[in-house]
């Protein structure tokens, strides 16, 4: 069975940029994925779904505040659908996972996406659904769909985090099997001959960019 995008792609005329929400553990590491999307703007790390105002990450990590980690996606519909974005997200973590994301424990690392309407709620119970019909994980898939409320900025050096510790980061990232599980997945779709992500990726940076 084919996943039909098509039929949950977002207005291609809207002059505007739109805003998605999503929870899929450290945030450092998604923030660096959705980077990759062609068509996305701006990636901003930060606490989302909480009742504290304006938390710190030791509030946030504490289990205190009700917010998980979470990134605000800001994207051109023209070029990237919210169908598309909630289809990478679930290609970048592990949706099987009530209890956090690969090392990281606790309620401010477990998956969840923020819809703001019921077009993005449609949406994302299509792909979850689709996702568990299609056998792609052991386990069913229990990332939490949720209505948005609230969504504030991490701390300043949370922020572009990969691109600025870069040897850390990639430390981290490799030790928590994020990347080993998207691999298999990977491979688990095209042996069932399944659609991969079908959206685009941006260019990766020339080396000249990299020196700047």
């Amino acid at each position: 069975t084919m996943l039909n995008l098509s039929s949950m792609e977002s207005p291609t005329n809207s002059p505007s940029l739109s805003k998605a929400y999503f929870a899929g553990g450290c945030f450092w590491c998604i923030e660096a994925d959705f980077q990759k999307v062609a068509g996305v703007r701006e990636v901003i790390s930060g606490y989302a779904g909480g009742t504290t105002m304006q938390p710190t990450y030791e509030q946030v990590v504490s289990g205190s505040t009700g917010h998980r980690e979470a990134i605000e996606v800001t994207y051109d519909p023209r070029v990237v659908t919210y169908a598309q974005l909630v289809e990478y997200f679930f290609d970048h973590i592990d949706p099987t996972d009530a209890g956090g994301q690969f090392a990281d424990r606790g309620e401010s690392y477990t998956s969840a996406i923020f819809y703001q309407n019921e077009a993005e709620k449609q949406d994302a119970e299509r792909i979850k659904a689709w996702l568990n019909e299609q056998g792609i994980y052991d386990s069913p898939v229990v990332t939490l769909l949720l209505p948005y409320t609230n969504f504030y900025p991490a701390e300043d050096y949370h922020q572009q985090y990969a691109e600025k510790n870069a040897l850390r980061y990639n430390l981290y990232r490799t030790a928590s099997g994020r990347d080993a599980l998207q691999e298999r997945v990977c491979r688990v779709k095209l042996e069932k001959r399944l659609p991969l992500f079908s959206g685009k990726l941006k260019d990766p940076p020339t080396a000249e960019a990299g020196q700047r």
